[in-house]
């Protein structure tokens, strides 16, 4: 739903405002915000709201000595539900567009671009973790949405900050895609982004990893029975 959201409104705002990629920016960056953050309220409770595989492993990482994040042995389905519901989400977004599945053409990887998914990403990670430790977390979903509506206006790449979402937008010649030769960059940008914001996380928050069971929204057991 995520990648729908992102990638259904991208080819609303180019059909809508064909002339204008100012405002089709607005539009795509505006709608992802309010989608992102009406999916984490509404799958917080029952998977913790991984949406992002850097989310999922940071996670991981910051509480396997703890045993207070994910475990080990749901990281990768959770990866692969990520990377196959981002490909869902793409055809969906196709099918209700009339939009023909297709690779992009959209080259982004220039230098600029890949600091701008450092940045975000790093950022993002930063912000969901601290307020986990803060004991924050009913305010992640407007916090994470509102941090991804401005990234993608104060970043030169629009702020992908999410692998999954970047190999999903591969696979849509629209406003919101991304050229094939372009993912491959940008999610190992993504990677270094994560691994900055989880040392800028525990230089700011060295006990950050109690918290990590609360991201993104705690997930209460009663939820899945």
């Amino acid at each position: 739903m995520l990648v729908t959201v992102v990638v259904g409104s991208g080819i609303a705002a180019q059909r809508l405002s064909p002339n204008d990629v100012g405002l089709q920016l607005l539009e795509n960056s505006l709608t992802t915000a309010l989608g992102l953050a009406v999916l984490i309220l509404a799958l917080g409770p029952v998977s913790g709201a991984h949406l992002n595989p850097v989310v999922t492993l940071v996670d991981w990482l910051l509480g396997r000595h703890a045993r207070t994040g994910l475990p080990l042995r749901d990281v990768a389905p959770y990866l692969a539900a990520q990377l196959l519901g981002g490909i869902g989400g793409t055809l969906l977004a196709g099918v209700m567009f009339d939009t023909s599945p297709a690779l992009s053409g959209n080259e982004r990887a220039s230098g600029g671009h890949l600091v701008g998914e450092v940045v975000a990403t790093a950022g993002l990670v930063l912000l969901i973790f601290a307020l986990a430790r803060l004991g924050r977390g009913a305010a992640t979903p407007a916090a994470v949405g509102a941090y991804i509506g401005a990234a993608y206006w104060f970043t030169s790449s629009t702020s992908f900050a999410n692998p999954a979402v970047t190999v999903a937008r591969m696979f849509t010649d629209t406003f919101a895609g991304i050229a094939p030769s372009a993912v491959a960059p940008f999610v190992l940008a993504q990677l270094v982004g994560a691994a900055l914001g989880l040392a800028l996380l525990l230089a700011l928050y060295p006990t950050a990893a109690r918290a990590a069971g609360d991201v993104v929204v705690p997930l209460h057991p009663e939820a899945t029975s």
